[in-house]
């Protein structure tokens, strides 16, 4: 197979950035990580080989999409949420109530944000959380994004209600889906944000999404995600948190696709007193491959990192989980704890829950629990002892082994959504 010369884009990125009518900061910043992608290499994921996957597909920057008509299932059934709902690199549904948009809240799609809002977009823009030169995937995605979201809040303002995207992947065409997410949350400001992910059509496709989280001081942010793409999409996912003083993420993400995966969710306490909870849930079946790298890196004092992962996997499928806990020289006081617990349906499923803490402080408090097993014999005992069939009450085990993370996602439409997803993986 012919290897791809990315310099041979050059042209085609400059003329893509000119058309969509980006900043002069955001070409340079496209074209300075063209440039380097042949030289970076690939993010290590352990126990993975997935160096042969087409993640590098180049999307189509003149694809021309049919116009979106979207079933009402897609569309928002109160009228006054803020929603934002994208098809492809289109958007497709936009919606923010006046008094948030009279508060400053900008929540919108991440070209009309450079074109409108310049200076707040290239402040955070892969600059804090996520930078360019990372690895060749974080490159390829700085130099080829195709579409995205920003979404800011100001100083001081609290959003009751939830903000909610839906990014709808559009596998009838034949290009890459480069999604980049980018949440900004002001000093001491506070709202919850869900995202979901799905995928319409059959064309196998690759899809490299980036989401940054920055949180100034004092703020506190409840981010929910229920990843649902298609098995045709392999996939690269990067979500991170970048976390100032005293500020906060609750992360609770359901991993449910369908196609090959490998993905980081991380966060950088940065600032005295910055704490982030992760939740991770995911289910791998079939022959697919999940791989979920879940990092809390504590710099500052005093900062707390916990991350809890509960995974599912039956039939031939495979489903890593690794932990990482670092404690950098400095952040005394600081609290890493991590848990991991895979079950497995099938003597074919291949599972792995690897801790791993780097603690390089004294005076901290930092531990493990990783399981890799079957369903619990005595659990299945005590409910069949009570009339229940037997694979209703295994449904029942594995529901309560997710439950947790199900149960910290905010929005009760999503989380019915994803009990439903939940029961049909595991009924199939």
């Amino acid at each position: 197979m012919k290897e791809t010369n990315y310099l041979d884009y050059l042209d085609a990125v400059r003329h893509a950035s000119l058309m969509k009518g980006e900043p002069e900061w955001m070409l340079q910043l496209r074209l300075a990580a063209l440039e380097k992608i042949e030289e970076l290499e690939l993010p290590v994921i352990e126990r993975v080989r997935y160096h042969r996957w087409p993640l590098l597909q180049v999307p189509d920057f003149f694809l021309m999409e049919e116009p979106v008509f979207l079933a009402n299932d897609f569309l928002a059934a109160d009228t006054d949420a803020p929603r934002l709902v994208q098809v492809g690199t289109q958007t497709a549904f936009e919606q923010l109530p006046m008094e948030l948009i009279e508060q400053g809240v900008i929540f919108t799609d991440i070209f009309t944000a450079m074109e409108e809002h310049p200076e707040l977009v290239e402040e955070a823009y892969m600059q804090l959380a996520v930078k360019p030169d990372e690895d060749k995937l974080t490159a390829f995605h700085a130099a080829f994004m195709n579409s995205g979201m920003f979404l800011y809040v100001p100083k001081n303002v609290v959003i009751e209600e939830p903000l909610e995207a839906l990014f709808i992947q559009n596998n009838q065409e034949a290009t890459s889906f480069i999604k980049h997410v980018l949440i900004y949350a002001e000093t001491n400001s506070a709202f919850t944000y869900v995202e979901k992910y799905q995928t319409i059509g059959e064309i196998s496709n690759a899809a490299n999404i980036v989401v940054e989280v920055i949180t100034k001081q004092g703020a506190k942010v409840k981010f929910s995600a229920v990843d649902e793409l298609g098995e045709q999409t392999t996939t690269y996912f990067n979500r991170r948190g970048h976390l100032l003083g005293d500020s906060q993420i609750e992360w609770a993400i359901g991993v449910m696709n369908q196609g090959d995966v490998i993905a980081d969710f991380d966060s950088d306490l940065i600032g005295e007193g910055s704490h982030s909870e992760v939740k991770v849930v995911a289910i791998s079946m079939g022959k697919q491959i999940q791989a979920i790298d879940t990092r809390v890196t504590n710099y500052g004092r005093h900062s707390i990192g916990h991350i809890l992962q509960h995974g599912v996997i039956r039939e031939r499928a495979t489903l890593t989980f690794n932990g990482i806990g670092h404690i950098i020289k400095g952040a005394k006081g600081a609290d890493a704890q991590q848990e991991s617990r895979v079950l497995m349906l099938s003597d074919k499923a291949r599972g792995d829950a690897n801790p791993i803490l780097l603690i390089d402080e004294n005076d901290v408090t930092a531990g493990h629990a990783a399981s890799v097993g079957r369903v619990d014999p005595e659990e299945m005992y005590y409910l069949m002892s009570r009339g229940i069939p037997k694979e209703e009450a295994e449904r029942l085990v594995i529901r309560g082994f997710l439950g947790s993370v199900i149960a910290a996602i905010p929005l009760k439409a999503i989380r019915n959504e994803l009990v439903e997803t939940i029961e049909g993986k595991l009924t199939k």
